[in-house]
């Protein structure tokens, strides 16, 4: 039997494709992008996502595009990519940031014109749906991870058309495994605990401060130090996973370790438990959204009127990295913050700037991503601290499939 074959089946039941296990999603990015993409193959995306995607396009031996984005969620805007780039590019990755779909319908069908494949990062959208499908439904090939949305911090899954290519991929995922350590798997089932038994006992002030004086951190600002030389040298040994290695594990080390029974057991409990995670995000999200901070693209409702599950909700505020410094001290650490954009962030050498940056910018620097489980607890935050919200000062259109723009007021 496959490893992690049962884990792989009650995902396969959720989307109605084949799917494959994987210790993280972003091992099951790689394993996409290595089955479809020849080295030097151009791969369009959104600047704002997390800096591990660039490595992990990197590391499949690929040239990152940097995609114009949406004002309004930071995902790409489809209408706003040049006709040029279009014809040059050999495979389109879309973010999803945040939960938010990308304009996939649109992408999926500039991509059946182009004769590529279209990948689909879910890993912040279990449960995220467009025209009543699943996202992972559109894309050649979709990429989830557990460690969002049911705290399992491993597990992901390549999702695929059908039974030969997902033993293909299986095949490629084998080979790139780590043997487990037993210390490696307590670590891993113990650590979702100890995040809980903070919260519970409110240490996260006290807790992120101390490991912010000992250095614990492995991200001094929100993108990890690009060490340009050294990563320069990595490009003559690319396509390697090794190579890149210490890039792409980071916040993640074990992101390709072989897990044992004890952690595959937990994540089977925990996801056993992820359509109520899904319906208490629901429940946030809708708070948030009716907040005077919640971007556009959220106070409009979906056609179904039920709120997304959103992984975290951006809300668009002034002032924000002050804002993120004092929230901490209500006990509200945010982070997954994508700024600055990748284009800015690794220059032209390592990623193909964008044609207009600046919508992109704009939405890195002022995105608050709040977790809709602690949405009472954020909205009395900012309340109290006052916070502004932000809005573009020249709003620039909506493409025809985005969601609509509120009413004024």
């Amino acid at each position: 039997m496959p490893y992690g074959s049962r884990l792989a089946a009650v995902m396969a039941r959720r989307l109605g494709r084949e799917c494959v296990y994987t210790p993280s999603a972003r091992l099951a990015l790689y394993l996409a992008l290595r089955h479809w993409c020849r080295p030097g193959a151009r791969v369009l995306m959104s600047p704002v996502t997390d800096d591990v995607i660039l490595f992990v396009v990197l590391a499949a031996g690929l040239r990152p595009v940097q995609a114009p984005v949406s004002v309004w969620d930071g995902n790409i805007d489809p209408a706003a990519v040049p006709e040029s780039a279009w014809r040059n590019v050999d495979a389109i990755l879309t973010s999803n940031l945040y939960g938010v779909p990308d304009r996939v319908v649109e992408l999926r069908r500039r991509c059946a014109e182009l004769g590529i494949p279209l990948f689909e990062d879910a890993a912040h959208a279990i449960g995220s749906h467009v025209d009543g499908r699943p996202v992972g439904t559109f894309g050649t090939a979709a990429a989830f991870s557990l460690s969002k949305h049911v705290a399992g911090m491993a597990g992901g899954f390549l999702a695929v058309d059908d039974v030969r290519t997902r033993r293909e991929v299986e095949r490629l995922r084998d080979e790139l495994l780590v043997p487990r350590r037993l210390g490696g798997d307590l670590a891993t089932t113990l650590r979702p605990l100890a995040r809980s038994s903070v919260r519970g006992l409110n240490l996260v002030r006290p807790v992120w401060r101390t490991m912010e004086r000992l250095g614990m951190l492995e991200r001094d600002a929100y993108r990890m130090a690009l060490e340009a030389p050294r990563l320069a040298d990595c490009a003559r040994r690319a396509p390697s996973l090794e190579a890149y290695e210490p890039w792409v594990r980071v916040d993640l080390h074990g992101f390709r370790s072989r897990h044992g029974a004890l952690v595959r057991g937990q994540l089977a409990l925990r996801m056993a438990r992820l359509d109520a995670d899904l319906d208490r995000r629901r429940i946030g999200v809708s708070l948030l959204s009716g907040t005077s901070w919640a971007a556009p693209a959220l106070r409009a409702r979906p056609a179904d009127g039920v709120p997304l599950p959103l992984f975290r909700v951006p809300l668009l505020v002034e002032d924000r990295d002050a804002l993120l410094h004092r929230l901490v001290g209500h006990g509200l650490v945010c982070g997954y913050v994508y700024d600055p954009p990748l284009d800015d962030y690794a220059g032209a050498e390592f990623a193909e700037p964008s044609p207009d940056p600046s919508a992109a910018r704009w939405f890195a620097s002022h995105t608050l991503p709040a977790d809709p489980l602690l949405a009472r607890k954020v909205i009395n935050a900012l309340t109290k601290e006052q916070a502004a919200a932000a809005r573009p000062a020249l709003p620039a259109p909506l493409p025809d499939s985005a969601p609509p723009r509120p009413p004024a007021g």
